[in-house]
């Protein structure tokens, strides 16, 4: 189902979304002296929401991702050795053209690496050789280009492993540099290709062997070490959606459901630290943006330091390609439910606010 043609800021002007929330199953409201609702299924308890809600839930299963799963679902690729020794991680990748509900009722005609948006979140270690068979069953011209370092036949960009429907190509580099990165489609017009849905994280763990005036840190972010373990990690790719290709988005998101996590909040552990790995893809829109309620973070801007580029703030901006690393900890805090959202008000309005949910 499509949004009707109007401007997306001319709606939120004149109420949209109590106007049309029939349309978009989005609902309830907020003046001075009413309460506000988040809707699992309809209107149900208060909450502090603003109002702004979707209403009813999402197939994930339709869909064929769920975004609380996302959120952790670290590829790590099939494992090995080249004859040197060095580690090598192989994946497969496959381009598809597929509709993904982006809130309830509300379908867009994505591009898709592996059937969901964003991609599989590719993570392997630093200095690991990467692998990636790249097969086009999409209906245009399809590339893998990753921020990274790789040589100029590797790019990704047309003339350079563009892959036409149909066909294949193998990318073949070595993870460099560690940090949080992302890999997309860069065929022509690039802000189709991306914005249609063709993107996803690629990080990269830094080795501590090759840092270690900072080795212990390093290995806090090796997936799967001992010093990762009390880490919760999530990947969160802040995305839009124009769906009525007016080239504005009428929905706004991280990991691609309009007000999952708002819905879902994310569990946290109270006395266990948060590691962020947040990047942005949005199209349309110059930057994006992260508020964290009732607590500041250590920001590694790109991921590439093992030391804090920020301390202690609340809000990251990221124009689109940038990303980093967000450090936080709830351990002083009592439990509840602690928000984040984008700090362009319209954008929280239009998906894009969630909960942390603080446990013991």
């Amino acid at each position: 189902m499509k949004l009707p043609m109007f401007n997306r800021r001319g709606f939120l002007k004149s109420g949209f979304w109590g106007a049309v929330g029939s349309l978009l199953g989005l609902g309830g409201h907020a003046t001075a002296d009413s309460k506000s609702y988040s809707m699992h299924g309809g209107m149900s308890e208060p909450t502090s929401s603003g109002g702004m809600m979707t209403v009813g839930e999402v197939d994930h299963a339709r869909n064929g991702f769920d975004p609380s799963i996302v959120l952790s679902d670290w590829d790590t690729g099939k494992v090995g050795r080249l004859p040197n020794g060095q580690p090598l991680r192989e994946y497969t990748i496959v381009a598809l053209d597929k509709e993904v509900e982006i809130a309830p009722g509300v379908f867009f005609p994505a591009w898709t690496y592996n059937g969901r948006v964003p991609g599989p979140s590719l993570r392997a270690m630093e200095g690991d050789r990467i692998r990636i068979r790249f097969i086009n069953q999409g209906s245009h011209t399809h590339t893998m280009h990753f921020h990274g370092i790789h040589s100029a036949r590797m790019d990704g960009i047309p003339g350079a492993g563009e892959v036409a429907p149909g066909e294949s190509f193998t990318y073949e580099f070595d993870a460099l540099p560690f940090g949080c990165h992302l890999y997309h489609c860069h065929s022509v017009p690039l802000k189709r290709h991306i914005h249609k849905g063709l993107y996803g994280a690629f990080i990269v763990d830094p080795d501590p062997s090759r840092h270690p005036e900072h080795a212990d840190v390093a290995r806090s972010r090796v997936l799967g070490s001992e010093e990762n373990q009390p880490w919760q990690e999530f990947v969160m790719v802040m995305n839009g959606f124009d769906t009525n290709f007016d080239e504005e988005n009428e929905v706004y998101a991280v990991n691609t459901v309009a007000h999952a996590y708002a819905n879902h909040p994310i569990r946290i552990a109270r006395e266990r630290p948060v590691r962020v790995y947040l990047v942005n893809v949005t199209e349309f829109d110059p930057v994006n943006s992260l508020h964290l309620h009732a607590n500041f973070f250590d920001y590694y801007d790109h991921g590439t330091t093992l030391t804090p580029t920020l301390r202690t703030v609340d809000t990251v901006i990221q124009c689109q390609g940038q990303r980093g690393i967000l450090e936080f900890s709830f351990a002083d805090h009592e439990p509840g439910l602690y928000m984040f959202h984008a700090h362009q008000s319209e954008f929280v309005e239009l998906g894009w606010m969630g909960f942390f949910e603080v446990v013991e």
